[in-house]
């Protein structure tokens, strides 16, 4: 059967067992591979269209009045599908509506075999940044004409299928194989397919040239990009001239360049840093250029030398668009031969050798499980990094690939043929050999505290994003412990009879149950588990009662409860930490009945050192556990740390976090970073207040000696491009006014909307207010002339809702923590940032009031030193949202007015560009607004 009929549907909403209605049919049939016959025809849904489904396709009520009913096309619509395949983007929806029409007409549901393309699409397109038909017809270049409406759905559908269809057509027979053995798991009927590529390779001798095999697994060949080592003649400031001057290469191979003076000042302050052996804070504020700007000294620094440079970034963004944007136009750039390598932690690579092991096992797995592994199989044939953040893994998917991490290796074998395939060796291994190291806070810090043993060796540094280095040191020196990670490590192990760790591994070995060994396994486990739950519901308990008079939560949304050993004295209290005593105890029981069982499995014939390495893995992850309670409850509390319980008061009575971290990072960060490194280049956007970098010297432990200062300023014209206004009319929060106050918010967004068409990013600083502003809005707002999207409550990744928040013409984004920086929206998609509260770190958040009072015993002034300076630059980022390129306008709109009364308002003020300020009543801001724009 080599007949495929695509279906796509436009509704009025999207469940028929909701008496939802097909308002339109597209069908286009492909037979041999070509497109042979379409069918199109409204549908009259004998009820109301919503707006939203007409704004959506188009379609409204008037369109449909004379078109005919389903019944009247249901027996066409039903021929033609005969003996076919189903095609469609999302067949559960399609067919389900199909068949609702056919089963209330008393006619057969259609049986016919079918292939989804969206699960088609992951699995042969893991890298494809959404799977919606139309970004991913966009990310393979498949021309959509008319997106929403049905044939024209259906059309793009039928190409993108063919495009998959060939695509199988160029897979290894190994990949094959092991599809052709999940296929029965999946939702689209993909054996045929499968079968005769399958079929097709097994009698044929070509093998690609691009892949290599081996343990049945198919994966891209790695090339090496070897470069050879010229010597460097040109001194620093004629291979400047060559790149900025007005015949340089900046103008040859950028379009459009503008000439930004700032650009090469950082270059030269950066390459005489490094000559000086000095360490640089360089705050290079929007439009400079700042990524280009330290790429170049770098290179030439590191190739001059012969040493390598590492340069770390916060976000994988950045990472993403230094490798794929910034290194390939440098290379263009400057004629200097060079290599740049990329490292991350263990856990972002795949071990091969731990997922040819996976497939091998016969192990019954749910759906998201055996779709990873589809996933995983047709990525290796095109993946050079093996690095598991270049494809979206379904939800339960990155459980199961924590199994496949070279992190659950163990200590790798290196005359294992493994090794030598190994994915994270060979990033290794390119960072050794790389004049400059892109790399990661996270794994810098690692690397930091662990004498230097993850990162080959280096001298001097650019850390980028270096406002977030102080706050991921210090969580990579604390710690973090909650309910579900522990219960989660606990239940991975499991019971004798349950099918988890240690009950397959029973099965496996074919061990008798009644095993002296594991006769008071289940007991034990079983109190453990109970224990578990009994600490984390007493803590619950005692920090909901120590609140109960304090009804003030915190910006996330959570009770917050800072404790110190030395000062928890309650019996209560007492009770706690008895019970986490007690917890130890029985963890410590089940590593030595594992330790026990390990050393019976040993002695086996058969005993597989992957199941070995699986049980160190759990022992190492007990004794984990183990350390984090007993550093919590146990240990005292030093004076350099803070600890502290978050509880979710309206969460399960388990809900329950548990941190830890140092209240002052600099001493650290002195000793084990900027001592021991001959040059650290730091830089950000925002590192100043108030053109003063003595707040993040404090912060970092950077003594002003040794270390370069400069600012540059952004080339854009923000007198021109900004009007920064404050109302002078909203009611004072201060004296309990919230809802009146977010009653104004909500007035002025509506009344700012309608001037900039939507196109506003509105920022919080509580998810308490975001919620209760888009509750209001929600009421008010015209939903069919404005997209209102709101973090936490719009479903998706920040990136996926600023997607959204581009893809509609008119749209409204309430964001609040992670979207006051890193998010790029340039041109006119952006034209309002509305900045709710000026972003002060709530004064009773555990690590404020730690670091507060260490300030305090200092003799320091906390507000000045740590609240004021945190706020300014928060404050910097989220301003930094508005003008993205030397053509953006916009209108900064700050509720708070704090920022003109308060005495300490010009420090935000004097923090960020020059800009016209405009105090006065909402009315008159919003009618200047309308003028400006």
């Amino acid at each position: 059967m080599d007949k495929y009929v695509v279906i796509d549907l436009e509704t009025t909403g999207h469940s028929p067992a909701k008496s939802d209605k097909i308002i339109e049919v597209g069908l286009v049939i492909i037979e041999d591979d070509v497109i042979v016959d379409e069918f199109s025809t409204l549908l009259n849904p004998n009820q109301p269209i919503p707006p939203f489904i007409s704004n959506l396709t188009g379609i409204h009520d008037e369109d449909v009045a004379y078109a005919p009913t389903f019944h009247e096309q249901a027996s066409d619509i039903a021929e033609m599908c005969k003996d076919s395949y189903l095609i469609a983007h999302n067949v559960p929806f399609d067919l389900g509506f199909i068949n609702e029409e056919f089963a209330g007409l008393g006619m057969e549901r259609l049986t016919n075999p079918v292939i989804d393309t969206v699960e088609l699409a992951r699995i042969l397109y893991p890298q494809s940044p959404s799977f919606k038909l139309g970004q991913l017809t966009e990310y393979l270049d498949i021309h959509h004409s008319d997106p929403h409406r049905a044939l024209s759905d259906a059309f793009v559908t039928a190409k993108l299928f063919l495009k998959m269809k060939q695509k199988i057509n160029q897979l290894p027979f190994e990949t094959v194989s092991h599809l052709l053995h999940l296929e029965k798991s999946l939702k689209s009927d993909l054996s045929h397919l499968l079968d005769e590529r399958h079929h097709a390779l097994a009698f044929s001798l070509q093998k690609r040239d691009d892949m290599d095999t081996y343990g049945g697994l198919a994966y891209k060949k790695m090339v090496d990009h070897s470069v050879t080592e010229d010597e460097i003649e040109t001194p620093f400031g004629i291979y400047l001239d060559d790149i900025y001057e007005t015949n340089g290469s900046m103008h040859q191979f950028m379009d459009n360049y503008e000439k930004r003076s700032g650009q090469r000042e950082m270059s030269e302050t950066i390459y005489d840093a490094f000559q000086s052996k000095s360490h640089a804070l360089i705050e290079a504020e929007t439009g400079t250029g700042k990524s280009l700007a330290y790429l170049i000294p770098a290179i030439y620094e590191a190739a001059l030398t012969q040493k390598r440079i590492i340069i770390s970034t916060y976000t994988t963004q950045l990472q993403s668009q230094l490798l794929e944007e910034e290194i390939p136009l440098i290379s263009k750039l400057v004629s200097i031969p060079f290599k740049v390598a990329l490292l991350k932690g263990k856990q972002h690579y795949i071990s091969l050798e731990k997922f040819a092991h996976e497939l091998a096992s016969e192990q019954q797995e749910n759906y998201d499980v055996i779709l990873t592994k589809a996933m995983i199989l047709v990525w290796l044939t095109e993946t050079e990094t093996g690095d598991i953040d270049e494809i979206q893994l379904p939800s339960s998917g990155y459980l199961f690939y924590k199994k496949i991490s070279t992190d659950s290796e163990g200590i790798m074998d290196p005359h294992s043929p493994w090794f030598s395939r190994s994915f994270y060796q060979k990033a290794r291994k390119k960072a050794q050999q790389a004049n400059v190291v892109i790399t990661n806070h996270a794994l810098l810090c690692t690397d930091m505290f662990n004498d230097y043993q993850f990162l080959p060796a280096y001298e001097k540094a650019i850390v980028d994003e270096a406002h977030h280095l102080e706050e991921t040191a210090s969580k990579h020196y604390g710690l973090k412990l909650d309910y579900v990670t522990l219960q989660y490590s606990l239940n991975q192990i499991g019971t004798i009879e349950e099918d988890n760790f240690i009950g397959k591994l029973i099965k496996k070995y074919s061990v008798d149950e009644n095993h002296p060994l594991l006769e008071k396994w289940n007991d034990m486990y079983g109190i453990t588990k109970h224990e578990t739950d009994d600490l984390f519901r007493t803590i619950f308990q005692y920090v909901y009662t120590q609140h109960k008079n304090d009804k003030s939560l915190s910006d996330i949304g959570r009770i917050q409860y800072r404790f110190d050993l030395g000062k928890e004295n309650s019996a209560k209290w007492n009770t706690v930490v008895e019970m986490a005593t007690r917890l130890t105890f029985f963890l410590r029981d089940l590593i030595h009945m594992l330790s026990n069982f390990k050393e019976y499995l040993e002695k086996m014939e058969h005993y597989d050192r992957f199941d070995n390495e699986d049980i160190l893995n759990c022992m190492n992850q007990l004794q984990s556990l183990i350390d984090r309670v007993e550093k919590l409850f146990i240990m005292e509390t030093p004076k350099t740390e803070v600890k502290w319980i978050e509880i979710e008061a309206s969460g399960a009575r388990n809900a329950v976090y548990l941190y830890s971290e140092p209240t002052d990072i600099s001493d650290f960060l002195h000793e084990d970073f900027f001592a021991k490194k001959k040059s650290v280049i730091l830089t950000s956007a925002t590192l100043t207040m108030k053109s003063s970098f003595s707040f993040i010297q404090d912060r970092l432990g950077l003594q002003s000696e040794n270390v370069v200062t400069m600012k540059i300023n952004s080339p854009f014209s923000y007198e021109n491009q900004v009007q920064l206004m404050v109302p002078n009319d909203f009611p004072d929060i201060k004296y309990g006014n919230m809802d009146d106050f977010i009653y104004s918010v909500c007035e002025a967004i509506l009344s700012l909307a309608e001037v900039t068409k939507g196109r506003m990013l509105v920022l919080f600083t509580s998810y308490e207010m975001l919620r209760k502003s888009y509750t209001l809005l929600k009421e008010t707002i015209d939903i069919n002339s404005y997209m209102l999207i709101a973090q936490g409550i719009s479903s998706g990744s920040r990136a996926r809702l600023k997607k959204n928040f581009q893809t509609f013409d008119q749209s409204i984004l309430l964001g609040t923590s992670s979207f006051w920086e890193g998010v790029d929206i340039p041109g006119e998609d952006l034209s309002c940032l509305m900045i709710v509260r000026l972003p002060f770190q709530p004064p009773n958040h555990p690590i404020y009031e730690a670091k507060s009072s260490y300030l305090k015993q200092k003799g320091k002034n906390a507000f000045m030193e740590l609240s004021l300076p945190n706020a300014v630059i928060r404050f910097k980022q989220g301003f930094g949202r508005l003008i993205r390129s030397s053509s953006d306008r916009g209108i900064v709109f700050v509720c708070d007015a704090r920022i003109i009364k308060a005495r300490y308002g010009k420090y935000f003020i004097d923090s960020i560009p020059n800009v016209p300020i405009t105090h006065d009543s909402t009315q008159q801001l919003i009618e200047k607004a309308e003028k400006w724009f």
